[in-house]
């Protein structure tokens, strides 16, 4: 989720900084707010939104984009974007400076309607659904199956739109005159792996990542497969290749249809670029609503009104991916992501108004639970661990439930419970990957007392302090034999079996634990108070030899 406020020059930087636009000179965080999209015309009055982001359509050279910055300086304008590149840009820093208006260039090679669509749709995201419905084209502004139908007509062949990994975006109707291959992409989404490497061996990925024109593609032979000779075109906003658009033919196009795909490509650009942005700003203000929601407070009963779940118990869960070892942050990164999309569409197949979002390392989902909810738990147990059973075990992902919220104000706690049992499930004890908070509340208790008696810097102290100094000094394995003895309810024979010593050995080693810790083994009052100090201070787990670990005799061991 972006720290940027919705409306701000750092959020559009930030959103099309790497695509469309390069801040020159300016503080976009002095900015503040923007309150609109300006398009300058030299011969015309001008009457710019307060606050405006103004684009500067035709203005060239410093002496001209100096004289309209203190222009627009006057009018309160926000920022100016030229085209890039500006020639001697170097003198209009002072200018920036004097008159507070950031100065941005739009990339070579994007054009203006572009930017003009998608800098309003990033402005409006705050008022999702609040607007009537744009178009581009003659299309919805960001429908890329619309979009997809539209060229098949003009070319009067079925058509995908696909991203840059050869991922279906889209397709058009009538993909049943096309051939296998294209619906077995269809069905799974997907190129499939054959074909994509024909492709790469034939050199034509290269030649359209390269080129500007159409791409043809014969037929390619693979095996006994029947396939239909392609023609695809590229996807670009200025110098980013957004994907391509892949067309199957039964008859070669004409003239006036290849020219027709070449020209429908920008407007595909276009879409899929407003595509984005609207996922994004969706994403983006959905998580807002969701974080709103388990803070709490005054605004959690307008975010739910928002998300469709006001009046109606839900509870929270909390999913993240167990620690690793050496892995690459971008990547645990993207995981993280991948797998929060993906929970989004398994828990809105099962339950329609559920909301996800992940906020730093945890994905939450919001699911509701209407009517009875005498087996509210069975079944969010049951739908979360579907869930990781299709993502398979690889990812390492777990995932806590917490309690039913009756109303708003209990979803934070919620949330906290949910948190509680994801805490436990990282640690592993369990050896499960999904739990919720009341099959594991005892565990979290105990990881809490533990987070006390750490922050206290408490030490060990009686019997079990004695234990482990007499370990420490004489190399002997008397914490290791009580941990084992009460783990196993004083059973002889299975204590010993799990510490590898015979019966009698452990016997003997049993009554030293007794006489070295002064401890009456008898009394279930020091048998619970011994069990509790070994769960919270962990005393001989990073011994080696008896001792006690960098902590000294007596010193709680590191928490795992």
């Amino acid at each position: 989720m972006s720290t940027h406020p919705a409306r701000s020059l750092s959020r559009v930087l930030e959103d099309f900084g790497h695509t469309l636009l390069d801040l020159l000179y300016g503080d976009p965080d002095a900015a503040g707010e923007i309150g609109g999209v300006g398009i300058h015309d030299p011969y015309d009055e001008q009457h710019h939104p307060e606050r405006a982001i103004v684009l500067g359509v035709g203005v060239h050279g410093a002496e001209e984009t100096g004289r309209l910055l203190r222009y627009l300086a006057a009018l309160g304008a926000t920022a100016l974007v030229v085209r890039g590149p500006v020639d001697d840009a170097d003198e209009l820093e002072p200018v920036v400076d004097e008159t507070g208006v950031a100065l941005l260039a739009l990339t070579r090679g994007a054009s203006w309607a572009q930017l003009a669509a998608m800098l309003r749709t990033l402005l409006a995201e705050g008022d999702v659904g609040e607007g009537e419905e744009q178009t581009l084209g003659g299309v919805p502004s960001g429908d890329l199956f619309a979009l997809a139908n539209a060229i098949a007509t003009l070319l009067d062949a079925p058509v995908t739109i696909e991203d840059r990994r050869s991922r279906i975006l889209a397709f058009s109707g009538r993909q049943d005159e096309a051939d296998a291959p294209r619906v077995e992409s269809i069905l799974a989404r997907q190129v499939p792996e054959r074909y994509l490497r024909h492709h790469e061996e034939h050199g034509v990925f290269k030649e359209l990542y390269r080129g500007e024109g159409l791409v043809h593609v014969p037929a390619p032979t693979l095996g006994g497969e029947v396939a239909l000779p392609r023609v695809a075109v590229a996807v670009r906003a200025g110098d980013e290749f957004l994907g391509s658009v892949w067309a199957a033919l039964r008859k070669p196009l004409t003239p006036e249809r290849e020219k027709a795909f070449s020209e429908a490509a920008k407007l595909v650009a276009l879409h899929m670029l407003r595509f984005r942005a609207g996922t994004d700003a969706e994403n983006r203000l959905r998580a807002d609503l969701v974080t709103t929601t388990l803070e709490g407070g005054a605004g959690a009963v307008e975010a739910l009104g928002r998300l469709g779940l006001v009046d109606e118990p839900a509870l929270v869960m909390a999913m993240g991916l167990a620690p690793g070892q050496g892995e690459d942050h971008a990547h645990v990164t993207a995981e993280r992501q991948r797998l929060a999309a993906a929970l989004a569409v398994h828990l809105t197949a099962v339950q329609p108004r559920s909301a996800v979002a992940l906020l730093g390392d945890v994905a939450y989902a919001l699911l509701p639970v209407p009517g009875d909810h005498t087996h509210t738990r069975e079944r969010a147990l049951q739908v979360a661990a579907n869930f990781l059973q299709r993502t398979g075990d690889r990812t390492g992902a777990v995932i806590g439930i917490g309690s039913v919220a009756e109303e708003p104000a209990a979803l934070p706690r919620s949330r906290a419970n949910a948190d509680r049992a994801l805490r436990v499930l990282f640690t592993g004890r369990t050896g499960k990957r999904v739990a919720s908070i009341a099959d594991v509340h005892v565990d979290a208790l105990l990881l809490e007392m533990r987070d006390l008696a750490i922050a206290n810097r408490d030490e060990l102290s009686g019997p079990l302090a004695r234990l482990v100094a007499y370990d420490a000094k004489h190399n002997a394995h008397l914490v290791e034999t009580l941990r084992a003895w009460l783990d196993a309810f004083g059973d002889v024979i299975t204590a010993s079996a799990s510490v590898f010593v015979h019966p009698n050995t452990f016997r003997y080693r049993i009554r030293r634990v007794a006489e070295v810790g002064e401890i009456d083994l008898q009394d279930p009052s020091a048998r619970f108070a011994a069990m509790l100090q070994l769960r919270l201070l962990e005393p001989g787990r990073t011994q080696k030899g008896g001792g006690s670990g960098t902590g000294g005799p007596g010193r709680a061991a590191a928490v795992d």
